[in-house]
């Protein structure tokens, strides 16, 4: 009897896809944003499912299971990518907070 690995039914890593992060395969959901909509937005498998319908709950609990098998690897990618944010954030200036800057300019 051959064993069939459950998680890589669900989760792959694809050079050319999502950065080669692990992702939910045939789509371009990232573990990492499961883990995030989970455990910081609160939200459960199902209200994830029910936001993204091209989901199954088993990619749900796979994409779980795989954060909880490589943990720090995905805590690394987390952090890695928000500071990333933070850097672009810095770097280039709200277009909208210029535009009410420039607006509040003309006021005065």
């Amino acid at each position: 009897m051959s064993q069939v690995s459950i998680i890589a039914e669900h989760i792959e890593i694809t050079s050319d896809v999502c950065g080669g992060k692990p992702h939910i395969a045939g789509h371009r959901i990232k573990v990492q944003d499961i883990v995030i909509w989970h455990e910081r937005m609160g939200m459960s498998p199902d209200e994830i499912v029910f936001q993204y319908s091209s989901i199954t709950l088993s990619d749900i609990y796979a994409a779980l299971a795989y954060y909880h098998d490589h943990f720090e690897e995905i805590r690394q990618q987390i952090q890695n990518d928000e500071a990333l944010a933070r850097e672009m954030q810095a770097e280039t200036p709200s277009l909208v907070q210029q535009k009410l800057k420039d607006v509040d300019g003309r006021r005065n």
